[in-house]
């Protein structure tokens, strides 16, 4: 596995970099967003992990600048910030995870395996929160809004995925169907339910339990 951080604060950046190293990781590492571009072009690392707060070229602008050269790698916020409203920027702007930098580094390794799978990593601490944001979007937006009932078969059966955090390339593997197809159908989900990511949407069902008989029986 090979890792790209982005971060500005060197001993953070050096002792990070020694903690994954021991554990088998690659590291390559970066101190703001446009080296940390070239590097993704240059090097092709598996994971970006992005600091939050960083001068000139913050998080989720490098986020963005990263999704402009490579759309589907995956990019985690690694920061101090518990606050609501970073996580929902973060996610709103398609980022992997949101973890935070006090977490053991065994399990950032697990977090890491996590989003190569195409899986989505949010701090545990958080869930409330992720939760709390999804369902107070819910309830703010206009009650002409769509609802689940206006998805289609195939629409319903690609969200079923999108609970399980899988990546369209992984949902396209399953149904038999190309990337882009895939794509296309998220992109009409979200629009019918009035959100902006695809993780609104799979925890919006998770939380309604949409899924929740199928996956009992």
């Amino acid at each position: 596995m090979k890792v790209l951080l982005i971060d500005d604060h060197a001993l953070f950046r050096a002792g990070l970099e020694s903690l994954l190293k021991r554990r088998g990781v690659e590291v390559l590492v970066s101190s703001n967003a446009h080296d940390g571009v070239q590097s993704l072009i240059d090097d092709k690392p598996d994971v970006v992990m992005v600091d939050l707060r960083m001068p000139d070229i913050d998080g989720v602008r490098t986020l963005q600048m990263m999704r402009k050269k490579n759309k589907t790698i995956p990019v985690i916020i690694l920061t101090t910030s518990d606050a609501a409203t970073d996580l929902k920027d973060c996610l709103r702007h398609n980022a992997s995870g949101y973890l935070l930098k006090d977490m053991d580094p065994d399990d950032l390794v697990i977090a890491l395996g996590k989003v190569m799978k195409g899986e989505l990593v949010v701090a545990p601490e958080l869930a409330g929160t992720l939760a709390a944001i999804i369902q107070n979007r819910s309830d703010d937006v206009d009650d002409e809004r769509s609802t689940f009932s206006d998805l289609s078969v195939r629409e319903m059966e690609i969200l079923s995925h999108l609970t399980e955090g899988q990546s369209n390339k992984v949902i396209a593997r399953h149904l038999g169907i190309s990337d882009g197809t895939v794509k296309l159908h998220v992109k009409s989900i979200l629009k019918k339910l009035g959100l902006h990511s695809r993780v609104e949407a799979a925890v919006l069902a998770a939380n309604e339990r949409i899924f929740s008989n199928r996956r009992g029986s």
